[in-house]
């Protein structure tokens, strides 16, 4: 009788390769999460599109109707009203992109109003809030006037059509001196600093398009100084209209499909 053949070797380990699988992939999911919570919100819009397509390639999801397409493209389109996630809260050291970001645009404005800065009646510059694009009154508006003055206009378009390109949210500030004013449309600095910003972001609205949003508008009479009253250079600085460009982005609601 034929001696039997020997029994091949059973590895009864094999289950160490399914599990080293396993854990490469829970390793690749967790530095995809840590990648996508780090990146911006442009990134995380082509991220999530990508996926989207791949899924929908391998048959997995059903192509999504325009109207459902992530709103993230919009935004990518150069759209200024498409409502897209937010970003980040306002302070910019929170993202060294949006810094970077707003850093360029203080540089693109700087060029695009050269001529008025030189005047001393636009003033730039980074804030801790976002970038501040400073309008003084000399330059914009008649003493105890809330409507810019025309010859103000092309200034204001110029630097509309630059923030319509930005995704960002806008701040509108009123600002005063600390002179009294009572007049039959005004009774005090408030409702002077309130209505100029109330005038300019209805300017925005109305005749470039701006998503209201995207805006707000606050008057706080002569409460933020930025220079001394004391002197008239000083209340000069102060009667201005701030343009604050936040590093934050809206949600804005979705509109509800009918039944």
């Amino acid at each position: 009788m034929k001696p039997s053949r020997q029994q091949e070797h059973v590895h009864r380990d094999r289950w160490l390769v399914s599990y080293a699988d396993f854990i490469t992939l829970l390793f690749a999911f967790f530095v995809v999460l840590y990648a996508s919570s780090r990146s911006d919100q442009r990134k995380q819009t082509q991220i999530a599109r990508s996926i989207e397509t791949a899924f929908q390639a391998l048959g997995l999801f059903p192509a999504a109707a325009p109207s459902q397409q992530h709103t993230g493209a919009m935004a990518d389109s150069g759209d200024p009203a498409a409502p897209v996630n937010v970003v980040m809260g306002d302070d910019l050291s929170a993202s060294p992109e949006v810094h970077q970001d707003l850093e360029r645009l203080q540089a693109r404005l700087t060029g695009l109003l050269s001529n008025q800065v030189a005047q001393h009646i636009v003033a730039l510059r980074l804030g801790r809030d976002g970038l501040v694009i400073s309008l003084r009154e000399a330059g914009f508006y008649d003493s105890g006037s809330a409507t810019p003055h025309p010859q103000s206009r092309a200034t204001l378009d110029r630097i509309a059509a630059t923030l319509a390109l930005t995704p960002y949210d806008l701040r509108i500030e009123g600002h005063t001196d600390n002179v009294p004013i009572h007049t039959a449309q005004f009774a005090s600095n408030w409702e002077l600093s309130t209505a100029r910003a109330s005038e300019l972001a209805k300017f925005l609205i109305v005749d470039h398009g701006f998503a209201p949003g995207r805006l707000s508008a606050a008057g706080y009479a002569e409460y933020h100084p930025v220079a001394s009253n004391d002197t008239a250079d000083g209340r000069s600085e102060n009667r201005r209209v701030d343009i604050i460009v936040l590093p934050r982005i809206s949600v804005l609601p979705q509109k509800q499909a009918r039944p």
